[in-house]
């Protein structure tokens, strides 16, 4: 199935932030405000998301609402289509960033429903540069070894974090779903048109 590789990183990548715990926080240390937006968006997550007796459709409004100000989905959205963001017009610019986070929403929506209480840690954290850091973190899986699941966010002003990838055991979400997006458009001729056309099979 196209894409399905990308979905499943993804789809586990997610639903592990719901295990973090919460952390306490130097407010002048970038790599510790960057594990605390962590803990913050799982503690959210949790509280809003899991709940048995929430509806599927408030579900999905708490995740938009979530994935808006928490993921910097246009970011994401324009880097993962690459080369071929300049070639498209600005009609399939606009559809694309729409079906791709519908995309998110349709494949998350149901996951949280099924959480249950996988146990992760927060290892460390890196800051690359002054908007950068990388959050690092294991989940811990009942006989098996601990999958690693690393969170690399951006900030504006060393406060407010954006997600901007997921790694899960050294595999990128963006680079992924951008591999498995360059595909399904050299498939259709190069056309992003074929590109708009799975991803509303795909939220429809």
């Amino acid at each position: 199935m196209l894409l399905r590789r990308f979905f499943m990183v993804w789809v586990l990548g997610f639903v592990l932030i719901l295990a973090i715990g919460p952390l306490s926080v130097a407010a002048d240390d970038p790599g510790k405000n960057a594990e605390q937006f962590i803990s913050g968006l799982a503690n959210q997550a949790i509280e809003a998301l899991t709940k048995p007796d929430t509806s599927k459709q408030d579900r999905e409004k708490l995740f938009r609402v979530m994935l808006a100000d928490n993921f910097a989905v246009k970011t994401i959205g324009r880097w993962v289509l690459g080369r071929h963001w300049k070639k498209a017009s600005d009609a399939e610019k606009t559809e694309y960033l729409h079906l791709f986070e519908e995309l998110l929403v349709v494949t998350y929506v149901d996951r949280f429903s099924s959480y249950s209480g996988e146990s992760l840690k927060i290892v460390k954290s890196l800051v690359n540069n002054p908007k950068d850091a990388v959050v690092f973190s294991e989940i811990a899986r009942q006989g098996t070894q601990p999958v690693h699941v690393d969170w690399r966010v951006r900030t504006s002003d060393s406060v407010t974090f954006k997600i901007i990838d997921v790694l899960v055991e050294g595999v990128s979400m963006g680079q992924t779903q951008r591999s498995e997006f360059a595909s399904v458009i050299r498939q259709h001729g190069g056309n992003v048109e074929g590109l708009l056309a799975e991803l509303r099979k795909r939220v429809g």
